[in-house]
């Protein structure tokens, strides 16, 4: 009785989560990010939100939440000290309507430059081949893609 008990709790056990060790492994990334970030004054998730405005330009708030997964709720406070840094300008249209634009100062531009030199230095913080980390990638987006949809 006591082993069939034992059995009904194993999906219980730490050890036989998927959800732990992926957690695990972005928090200890996202530390090791500190560091290198620490020397443009972001923290990660700005760091994040940067990279997406370098590469794609001025967008709505909205499209950068979608883009980076972050609900306004997160996407607002984050927006709001790159602005008081100097290194975004959000526009309200002259329209009604209630889209929020971003876009880059020169600063936030030339920030691009100094942040060349972070994946330099995070290059091998996370132990593995080459061709591996390639497949864990590969991997992880193709379940990113997949967290959206709706069961059946």
């Amino acid at each position: 009785m006591e082993n069939a008990i034992e059995r009904d709790y194993e999906a219980l056990r730490l050890e036989n989560q998927l959800c732990f060790p992926l957690y695990a492994c972005a928090k200890e990334v996202v530390r090791q990010y500190r560091r290198p970030l620490e020397a443009l004054d972001l923290t990660y998730t700005q760091y994040i939100v940067m990279m997406v405005l370098w590469e794609l330009g001025n967008m709505t708030e909205s499209e950068l939440g979608h883009t980076v997964r972050l609900d306004s709720g997160t996407l607002t406070p984050l927006l709001k000290r790159l602005e008081k840094q100097g290194l975004i300008v959000r526009t309200h249209p002259e329209s009604r309507e209630r889209k929020l634009f971003l876009s880059l100062t020169e600063k936030g531009t030339a920030l691009r430059e100094r942040a060349l030199e972070v994946p330099g230095q995070m290059n091998g913080c996370i132990d593995l081949p080459a061709e591996e980390l390639m497949q864990l990638k590969t991997l992880l987006d193709k379940a990113l893609s997949r967290m959206g949809r709706t069961r059946t």
